[in-house]
């Protein structure tokens, strides 16, 4: 049995303009900082045998802030592993909706079928996806078995782990809320994943609502900001 504290990386600008990252690199904003600060004092002390984070900044600068809050000092620096990136949406990556719309509207109209098998041009399909995030989070259980581990990532590979916990299709909307600087905790023995807590903000509770947009209302509602489950803005 192996258990992951996952948390995806804190608030960045193109988080707040509601833009497909993807794996471009984009930097955290003064929120996302001050997110990744809180979580940080909120798991102070944790007993963590190792934290590693995708080798994009955005995760790389909330996986830093936590580790200086006093974590145990075997885990103070992060393991970068690109297996945990953002999944790629090609030609679209760096792109609004709107802009999406107007320059692919074809691409448009297929990507919000939500089906397991359609990638953006130059892009992965959430099935490709899916076996790279979860051939990641395989490898790191079966190289440290019985241990704690922290893994910060992004939304997107989030959302291919609630899946497989809760046995839902790669195909259809997200479902499940993925905040920024959230702190979600599985336990995982052999095929079983065992969710502990997920999308966990108390140590956010006072700063602004985060900018998400509702994929189950995609088309014809579109992006909006709210407490809803948070699309592919990853």
């Amino acid at each position: 049995m192996t258990e992951l504290i996952l948390i995806r990386h804190g608030e960045t600008d193109w988080n707040r303009e509601l833009r497909f990252q993807g794996q471009v690199d984009v930097p955290l904003n003064a929120v996302g900082h001050e997110q990744a600060r809180r979580l940080g004092v909120r798991l102070a002390g944790e007993a963590v045998q190792l934290l590693v984070c995708s080798d994009l900044i955005r995760t790389r600068q909330t996986a830093t802030s936590i580790s200086q809050q006093n974590l145990h000092p075997v885990a103070r620096k992060p393991l970068l592993d690109a297996a945990l990136r953002e999944q790629s949406f090609g030609v679209v990556d760096g792109m609004r909706v709107n802009d999406i719309k107007a320059r692919h509207p074809e691409a448009w109209a297929q990507w919000i079928r939500f089906q397991a098998d359609y990638a953006f041009e130059g892009g992965e399909s959430t099935r490709q996806f899916h076996a790279r995030v979860m051939a990641a989070v395989r490898g790191l259980v079966l190289a440290h078995p019985q241990q704690t581990l922290m893994v910060v990532t992004h939304g997107g590979v989030l959302d291919m782990i609630h899946r497989t916990a809760r046995a839902l299709p790669l195909s259809g909307p997200r479902r499940s809320e993925i905040p920024n600087a959230g702190l979600n905790r599985v336990r995982i023995e052999g095929e079983v994943i065992d969710i502990l807590t997920w999308a966990d903000t108390q140590h956010l509770a006072d700063m602004p609502p985060q900018p998400v947009y509702d994929q189950v209302r995609l088309p014809p509602s579109g992006m909006r900001a709210g407490p809803v489950a948070s699309g592919q803005a990853a």
